[in-house]
């Protein structure tokens, strides 16, 4: 048995190689940071460069979501499997929370048995050009994740912002450590891990929207559109679903009575061509046509 192998191409291969650069960039500014956080005793640095690493890890994940999202729909998966990429989210921001923990622990440590960490210019130097090269990351993959519609791009997006904020705190620690408190090494270690968990929960929160069906689109713009089209009486018991480049839209509307199946068949999908053309994201819209007069029975139990 031959295990198909999907080819990325399209808007799949420019996410896969965004990720692949930005994984490149995460691990070489991950490595300066926990080598010179082990050599200067600097906790503070140690678990931002921990958390670089981590965002490398996340690409990876990215990376394995994107490939196994971009396989077209088939008999086990007819709606396709962009599903794939939300799991990678979400396994993302899983790996996250562990890392978290990780750090709150080893913060903790640092309180009962506290230690001198050396602050030197090379430190603030290291901090510095990492901000910087993090601050690049960030507006591009913000740029194109807009651009594609990626949920992996603009996370990791959100997330490497944290990273910029937390370097910051990394640097008030150093300061604060030249200046004989080095209890702002843990406390900034503390402050960290925080990020990480806001990171990991806003991942989460966004990913289980998307497997527990949230509603994706306002119903009223999808009945404002709907109503324009001539023949039809109204609109009612619209619902969406998915991601935001994958949404699934089903609705029910009312027309005559004497309109002809093959016309209604038609306005059914003058409708659905409708809606895909105003609303950017819509890839599937099922249209249940019904004779004016008919009540549908949700609408009757409301009733009762």
């Amino acid at each position: 048995m031959t295990i198909p192998i999907p080819k990325l191409q399209g808007r799949y291969l420019k996410i896969f190689n965004i990720l692949i650069l930005i994984l490149v960039l995460n691990w070489l500014v991950a490595l300066a940071k926990i080598i010179y956080g082990l050599m200067t005793h600097s906790g503070s640095m140690f678990a931002d460069g921990i958390h670089s690493l981590s965002d490398g890890a996340s690409n990876v994940i990215g990376i394995l979501g994107i490939w196994l999202a971009s396989k077209p729909a088939d008999a086990t998966h007819p709606y396709g499997h962009k599903k794939y990429e939300t799991f990678a989210a979400l396994a993302i921001s899983t790996f996250l929370l562990v890392v978290c923990v990780f750090l709150i622990k080893d913060a903790f440590v640092m309180f009962y048995h506290p230690h001198q960490p050396e602050v030197t210019p090379i430190s603030f130097a290291v901090m510095l050009i990492t901000i910087a090269v993090n601050w690049g990351v960030m507006a591009y993959e913000k740029r194109k994740g807009k651009e594609l519609q990626s949920d992996i791009l603009l996370s990791d997006a959100l997330h490497t912002q944290t990273d910029i904020l937390t370097s910051f705190s990394v640097i008030v620690s150093l300061v604060s450590v030249h200046f004989g408190f080095p209890i702002m090494d843990a406390l900034a270690q503390l402050f960290i891990a925080g990020f990480i968990a806001w990171a990991a929960w806003n991942i989460i929160k966004e990913s289980s929207d998307v497997l527990c069906d949230h509603v994706v689109l306002d119903v009223s713009e999808i009945r404002k559109i709907v109503l324009k089209v001539d023949k039809i009486r109204s609109c009612h018991e619209i619902r969406t679903r998915g991601r935001k480049d994958d949404v699934h839209v089903d609705l029910h509307v009312l027309v005559q009575n004497e309109m002809p199946i093959q016309e209604a068949h038609d306005l059914a999908n003058y409708i659905e061509g409708e809606i895909k053309k105003n609303i950017e994201g819509v890839s599937d819209v099922i249209v249940h046509i019904e004779p004016e007069g008919y009540q549908h029975p949700a609408e009757s139990e409301e009733k009762d």
